[in-house]
């Protein structure tokens, strides 16, 4: 066999490889969102965030078997922030987040998995309560390390199950009236169930 045609061979077996190990995935379920017991201090008080359930939506690609790009979507999460135990405000954030994964075994029926990557923690439609009086509180963006481990279970050819728990790096700034009264460090957990679809 001439030396031309064996590499073409293998540049063809190399893509039909290359091919059948690049799958899109798409997932969705339950997400949790549930930060730190201690908030830090916010005007000299003692601030805490309470947990949120909604929607979680991650979309992603396999560049091979073992490692995959993802990004992580939900619907609006919504949070009641308590300064000394009293309720103080409400906010509402988006959080999408951008992983590398690597599936250890990624043809068994369950795979272990891990991740790393970056989040950024989009804030908004803050209300104040009536603790508040007239004054305007705001809470800042975030953009910061996360980290991830879960498993995927193979349900069929092409639908699986996955559980997971990230660690985000979220840190927020507080506005009273326009004026830095400190800094929300939230750096939840988030959990997440969901079923997903490869392509």
């Amino acid at each position: 066999m001439k030396k031309s045609t064996l590499a073409v061979l293998l540049l063809a077996g190399f893509a039909a490889q290359s091919a059948s190990a690049a799958d899109w995935f798409v997932r969705g379920g339950l997400t949790n969102v549930n930060p730190k017991s201690d908030n830090g201090t916010v005007n000299s008080a003692n601030a805490t965030i309470d947990s949120n359930t909604q929607l979680g939506l991650s979309f992603g690609y396999h560049i091979n078997p073992n490692v995959a790009i993802e990004v992580l979507a939900a619907t609006p999460f919504k949070h009641e922030v308590a300064l000394n135990g009293t309720t103080v405000a409400e906010f509402k954030h988006l959080p999408p987040t951008f992983s590398v994964q690597y599936y250890f075994n990624p043809e068994a029926k369950v795979s272990p998995f891990v991740g790393a990557g970056l989040n950024y923690t989009l804030t908004f439609s803050e209300k104040e309560k009536a603790v508040l009086g007239n004054n305007n509180i705001s809470i800042g963006n975030s953009f910061g390390l996360a980290a991830q481990a879960g498993l995927r279970f193979q349900v069929s050819e092409d639908w699986d199950m996955t559980v997971d728990a990230r660690w985000m790096d979220i840190d927020a700034d507080v506005k009273l009236n326009g004026t830095d009264i400190g800094t929300a460090n939230v750096d939840p957990m988030v959990y997440s169930v969901m079923f997903g679809k490869r392509f």
